[in-house]
């Protein structure tokens, strides 16, 4: 279904979806840029792109300590010669107990995986058409509140048609008013406009942006 859309989507002049205000009425159209808002998924390159986000957020937390590492063992256990015994340097070799581990995990691993800005603004893009192609995208006029409380914007929620849905909504530093009053709404994500990633977007079902926002977005991820 998604991929006859596009194909349509790539013969028409502009692309055009409802404003809502915050009592969840239609108030207009919005006309979205086909650079960000009609591109066909290619699912290898989100693919690339969702894996090589989440890898960098690895933490290295798996460490053993090798010989370098384990305290003692810096005087020779006995004699080279006479005891009848093997030879030993120090009891921080591998093959004695409490002694360092070899080849073991350590928090020096790296686990970047290159991909370069146009990949990740191609797969951001290509994620971005698949919420308008799916109609999952909610222009909202003005997201102003009355007071910054969690019952106001959930109730302004509750009239969208992303209703009870895992929804983001898209913010910048002068939204404090509702990145405060979404922290306690179950199923509801803030996140800067300057933060937009594959991973978040694919993780949340429903994209809800202010109308301001949409120049911002452009100018940022052209």
């Amino acid at each position: 279904m998604i991929s006859l859309w596009l194909k349509k989507l790539n013969n028409m002049s502009e692309i055009t979806v409802p404003i809502y205000n915050m009592t969840g009425s239609e108030v207009g159209k919005q006309v979205l840029p086909a650079r960000l808002f009609g591109v066909a998924a290619k699912p290898v390159l989100i693919q690339q792109v969702v894996v090589a986000q989440r890898a960098a957020s690895r933490a290295s937390i798996a460490h053993t300590l090798g010989r370098g590492e384990v305290r003692g063992g810096g005087k020779k256990p006995w004699k080279q010669k006479g005891t009848g015994r093997a030879r030993h340097g120090s009891t921080r070799s591998p093959i004695w107990v409490g002694g360092g581990v070899t080849f073991g995990p350590t928090n020096k691993r790296n686990y970047h995986l290159d991909i370069n800005k146009k990949m990740r603004r191609k797969a951001l893009a290509m994620v971005l058409s698949d919420k308008v192609a799916s109609e999952r995208l909610i222009i909202v006029d003005s997201m102003t509140l009355g007071e910054s409380k969690t019952k106001s914007l959930s109730t302004a929620l509750l009239k969208f048609p992303s209703k009870g849905r895992k929804a983001m909504i898209i913010t910048d530093a002068e939204d404090k008013v509702v990145i405060r009053a979404a922290k306690n709404i179950p199923r509801l994500q803030t996140i800067a406009v300057h933060s937009l990633n594959v991973v978040d977007l694919l993780k949340y079902e429903w994209l809800i942006m202010p109308q301001r926002l949409l120049e911002r977005l452009e100018s940022i991820y052209r």
